[in-house]
């Protein structure tokens, strides 16, 4: 997998590395990464939060943890003219359902500690970046040596807002003009929650 090879070129990898993938579409090319790094694999709990009727368009994301993290595209928010009303109301419904999909996907088993170790955030590829942001936000607590976003593609502007935030930024195709991330891949289907237990399970096994 090329960020995989990306990636070890770079020197990360083994136990002092977490790969973390968002939820759904992260995980697979993340387990791929700690595949390839023969490190542990770990989910990211993130919901976007979307615009009232266009639930694809994301005003921000929400993250659980120790204390659950929201971030929100301001400027996006007031120049739509979406009521605060609308936005804690979906909060409170996002965090709900990160904590249920939190007993379906952790099981019995503790989260990562990524205290002191490097944290390699991966997902399917980024477009506003609501989502990834607040996982870094979130893992900023968590006091990590380093924090890395691997991504297969990113918007140019995206990727330097992300330079910004993260200790570094790991990409395949970072476009001038980019429309969804979708249209950079040949088969954009849905990850299923199947699917993502699943490939938890083998990473969890193989790390044993």
């Amino acid at each position: 997998m090329l960020l995989g090879d990306k990636l070890s070129s770079d020197k990360y990898g083994g136990g002092n590395t977490v790969v973390i993938g968002l939820l759904r579409g992260g995980i697979p090319v993340a387990y791929e990464i700690a595949k390839r790094l023969k490190s542990p694999l770990e989910v990211a709990l993130v919901r976007k939060i979307g615009a009232p009727g266009h639930e694809e368009l994301a005003i921000g994301a929400i993250v659980d943890g120790k204390n659950p993290k929201v971030y929100l595209n301001k400027p996006l928010i007031s120049r739509i003219g979406i009521p605060e009303e609308y936005i804690s109301r979906i909060k409170k419904i996002k965090l709900e359902e990160i904590r249920k999909r939190e007993k379906i996907y952790r099981r019995e088993e503790e989260k990562i500690d990524v205290h002191g170790k490097t944290a390699i955030v991966v997902d399917d590829g980024i477009a506003t970046g609501a989502s990834i942001m607040v996982v870094i936000e979130a893992l900023k607590e968590e006091l990590p040596e380093k924090i890395i976003v691997a991504v297969p593609v990113v918007p140019a502007d995206t990727l330097t807002e992300m330079n910004k935030i993260a200790d570094g930024v790991v990409a395949l195709d970072a476009p001038e003009e980019f429309y969804a991330v979708g249209e950079f891949y040949e088969d954009f289907g849905q990850t299923s929650d199947e699917e993502v237990i699943e490939l938890l399970q083998k990473s969890r096994k193989s790390n044993k």
